[in-house]
């Protein structure tokens, strides 16, 4: 599987996003599939998975009720509608099975807030 992730960009503090990630191959649909980011000098964290089929999702505490993910299976895209962008959100978003698979990590979007 390909992954390939578009739609970062510098956002002031309080704007909006929408990430999206390209998937090939066959398996997108039957993955458990999540974001991830990371920011300079930081881990790389999950901020957001959902079920195969869509129907859960989760989130990291420090974006709850901020992000949305989504996902269509039918275009083997995922997308991560990101609202009240701040400045802490700034890294690079990843997106990649759960657990994720070494060998498919793309090049990631940077998305940068400013305050």
């Amino acid at each position: 599987v390909q992954l390939v992730e578009s739609g970062g960009g510098l956002v002031q503090a309080e704007g909006s996003l929408r990430l999206s990630c390209a998937a090939s191959g066959s398996t997108f649909s039957i993955n458990i599939m999540g974001w991830y980011r990371q920011a300079p000098g930081k881990q790389r964290e999950l901020v957001a998975s959902i079920s195969s089929g869509g129907g859960h999702t989760n989130y990291a505490d420090s974006v709850k009720g901020r992000f949305t993910i989504s996902r269509d299976n039918a275009k083997n895209t995922m997308y991560l509608q990101m609202n009240s962008l701040k400045a802490e959100d700034s890294a690079v978003y990843y997106c990649n099975a759960v657990p994720p698979q070494k060998e498919t990590w793309g090049q990631g979007t940077q998305v940068t807030v400013s305050s």
